[in-house]
């Protein structure tokens, strides 16, 4: 498998970004990691491993983002404004810098083809990807979310202030009605999955919600629950991950 390693200078973060990516070829994969995980998480949890097939076999390439939770979301520092100005400057490098990364190099794998990504994480990885796949589905062409949550409230309370409501996709989907916007989203392969077991209770929850809200909205998902054995953690999301992937490249 071919595995490259790449950093540089993120100029809407003022510090260096690293990143990942597994395989020469196939549509390019985005994955998002935990909470406070960086971008070799996705490795050392097994995953690749687990995808070894799909990445061999030129179906994806996988590209691993870092993440900046510590600094944001997950910051002891008491100012939302600035823990949520600083998400929204992630958010800038994502779109602005890392992406058309990704572009390119999915062009020169594809000989000249652009294939939009697939988002996908596990527990705040999957935050990640739907958020950032909801205000901007023009970037990616699908979503796996595995045990996430969907609202800010279990970062910044009640508070829905500005920027924070833009990154609370359980409160800002309802209020979407241009329908140009909303063709975009119904246009995207989105599947949101989360099990019943331990530790998956806030997120069972929000899954819940967050079907809801697409339902109202018509936009089509595929949202699956597993049992009551199925847990928050990387056993269960590496199943996951390798069944829905499949059905997903399937589609």
């Amino acid at each position: 498998m071919h595995v490259s390693y790449h950093a540089w200078e993120s100029r809407h973060l003022g510090r260096a970004m690293e990143y990942k990516v597994y395989g020469d070829r196939g549509r390019p994969v985005v994955v998002f990691p935990t909470s406070n995980g960086r971008f070799y998480q996705y490795e050392d949890s097994g995953m690749i491993e687990e995808l070894q097939g799909f990445i061999e076999s030129g179906q994806v390439q996988i590209f691993t983002v870092d993440g900046i939770d510590w600094e944001t979301f997950f910051s002891k520092d008491g100012d939302f404004n600035h823990r949520i100005a600083r998400h929204e400057a992630y958010f800038r490098y994502i779109g602005e810098e890392f992406l058309p990364e990704v572009f390119r190099a999915s062009r020169a794998a594809n000989a000249g083809t652009e294939i939009r990504p697939l988002l996908t994480g596990c527990s705040m990885g999957a935050f990640h990807a739907a958020n950032f796949l909801f205000r901007f589905p023009w970037m990616g062409d699908g979503l796996i979310a595995l045990s996430g949550v969907y609202s800010t409230r279990h970062f910044f309370g009640p508070a829905l202030d500005g920027a924070i409501y833009f990154n609370s996709p359980i409160d800002y989907l309802p209020g979407i009605e241009d329908e140009h916007l909303l063709r975009d989203i119904r246009r995207l392969r989105l599947i949101v999955s989360c099990g019943q077991g331990a530790w998956e209770d806030e997120m069972l929850g929000e899954t819940r919600a967050l079907e809801g809200v697409l339902r109202h909205k018509s936009i089509p998902a595929l949202i699956d629950y597993w049992g009551d054995d199925v847990s928050h953690d990387w056993p269960w999301w590496r199943k996951q991950m390798s069944y829905f992937l499949g059905k997903w490249l399937a589609a």
